[in-house]
């Protein structure tokens, strides 16, 4: 059992490094399953755009899920997210593009993708968001179609297949001020 809670929250500049160091430990060619690496600067620029969520044990990151508006990512288009918009032509005009995700090893199983997935929708209601999956990610695909994710589309990729899913987070009620 770990002795410390972990929290969830709106990514900070102060935990940029862990969510490289991360990235870099669960990419493809050291054995995860994230095919894409963000650079620091890609990332600082997505946190000022939109919600970056972490998942942190002691004040280090364990855990993030990003998010990028359409308006950031046209400005360093990445195929394979081109391909998923191009695969689903349906998004919203103010869809954004999510993901990755990525739990460390050590905190998997705990239910940390949902708490944080539950956290962006709160962070941003009403909106639709778009994302792919590699076809051969299981626990992926799983673990997203738990969350409540509709598949859309495919396409290929690389010989590879990729699965589009889609969400639509429900507007928060409003509540009236108080006179």
């Amino acid at each position: 059992m770990k002795e410390h809670q972990i929290t969830i929250g709106r990514a900070e500049l102060s935990d940029l490094a862990g969510i490289v160091q991360l990235q870099k430990a669960n990419q493809l060619a050291a054995g995860g399953t994230l095919a894409a690496e963000l650079a620091p600067r890609q990332i600082e620029e997505m946190m000022s755009d939109m919600p970056q969520i972490v998942a942190r044990r002691d004040g280090k990151v364990v855990a993030f899920l990003m998010t990028t508006s359409r308006a950031v990512n046209n400005k360093r288009p990445i195929p394979v997210v081109e391909k998923t918009l191009a695969a689903y032509p349906f998004a919203d005009p103010d869809a954004y593009i999510y993901g990755p995700i990525c739990v460390s090893d050590t905190e998997r199983g705990n239910g940390l993708a949902q708490l944080m997935f539950d956290t962006l929708l709160e962070e941003e209601p009403g909106r639709q968001g778009v994302l792919f999956i590699r076809g051969d990610n299981q626990p992926s695909l799983r673990a997203h179609k738990k969350m409540g994710m509709n598949k859309v589309a495919e396409f290929e990729l690389n010989q590879a297949l990729f699965h589009v899913f889609a969400y639509t987070a429900k507007a928060r009620p409003r509540t009236s001020k108080p006179s």
